[in-house]
């Protein structure tokens, strides 16, 4: 294997105000890699980009240290195991999910590795391979069935209002507040993404946040709201903050915006609560959520849309789209050395 290369993305300087792929460079070398005892050698089909990782580029102190600089880009992705160690009971061709970072190929212990059972109880009727990324990952389906349940404490004949309700969070969000009895507004940021939101999910009501009249639509459509699920911060947080019924929730799942906020004098007024969280909080009741989750795939309920870029090298250019609105649905990275989706 010693002839052939592979490609990985590092990570060689800090974001200075908005994250741009300049900070990543391309690292290519010779793919000798051999995984030593209790180790397997996975090649990296899939990877997954998520709005976490412009915390985890940053130097700010969060839930999980900062990649450090020179470092492979810390990323969740789905594998296949290539060879493996003495000791090791995965075989090769096992289908996998682990931190493998932004690399074609990565050895790792098989106590960090998941071994996925594509055609048992696990893989439903219905779900793709990728889900395991996006509707079973932490930041898809367990962040939103956790921030709705657990944070925001939704009940039927709310009216839930959903920020970046066209990204992989928000959109199962919607779809999941409207399953149990909610009225589901959806904020995003173009006419096609709103269409998509109102046509396909089946939600209430849309609102384009580049509309020059959103703040007044936002009150014709919403009129006052019981849980706000963020995605996204800043103005738009703090205009929804002017917008709370009594006793209103909101969930702050990610902030891209820097900007603070003035209006939070209405959580007192209204007995308002605003809580961040990190899914991996709840890590131990993953099972409750993953079998809720399959429950409504299986049965046709939830709709995913995914975002795909083929190629690991155009993962730092990928990235930023999180950032801009560019994607919409789950957002993956398809790597250079498996140009095919699974069957």
């Amino acid at each position: 294997m010693s002839s052939k290369q592979y490609t990985r993305i590092l990570l060689n300087e800090r974001p200075v105000g908005t994250l741009t792929s300049n900070i990543f460079r391309i690292d290519k070398g010779p793919l000798d890699l051999k995984p030593g005892a209790g180790e397997v050698l996975i090649q990296v089909t899939w990877l997954s980009l998520d709005p976490a990782m412009r915390g985890w580029v940053s130097s700010a102190r969060s839930y999980v240290p900062p990649v450090p600089l020179g470092d492979v880009m810390r990323s969740y992705g789905l594998g296949t195991v290539k060879e493996v160690g003495e000791g090791t009971k995965l075989k090769v061709g096992d289908v996998i999910s682990a931190w493998t970072g932004w690399t074609e190929y990565a050895v790792l212990k098989e106590s960090e590795v998941e071994k996925l059972q594509m055609h048992a109880c696990q893989y439903p009727p219905g779900a793709q391979l990728i889900d395991f990324l996006g509707a079973f990952g932490a930041t898809g389906g367990l962040t939103a069935y956790f921030g709705l349940f657990e944070v925001a404490k939704i009940k039927a004949g709310e009216t839930v209002v959903v920020s970046g309700a066209a990204g992989s969070v928000g959109s199962l969000v919607c779809q999941i507040a409207k399953l149990h009895g909610a009225k589901v507004i959806g904020i995003a940021g173009s006419e096609d993404k709103c269409k998509w939101l109102k046509d396909e999910l089946k939600i209430d009501g849309t609102l384009n946040y580049k509309s020059p009249t959103f703040k007044e639509d936002f009150k014709e459509a919403v009129g006052y709201l019981d849980v706000f699920f963020d995605n996204v911060g800043g103005e738009i947080l703090d205009f929804a903050l002017t917008r709370l019924n009594k006793g209103a929730r909101i969930t702050l799942c990610d902030n891209s915006a820097p900007k603070g906020l003035s209006n939070y004098l209405n959580l007192i007024f209204q007995r308002g609560k605003i809580e961040g969280f990190v899914v991996l909080d709840y890590a131990d009741r993953f099972s409750e959520a993953l079998n809720k989750l399959s429950q409504w795939i299986s049965e046709g309920s939830l709709i995913r849309r995914f975002h795909i870029i083929e190629g690991l090298e155009k993962a730092p250019e990928a990235l930023p789209l999180l950032f801009s609105g560019g994607n919409t649905g789950k957002l993956f990275v398809l790597s250079s050395c498996f140009l095919a989706l699974p069957s």
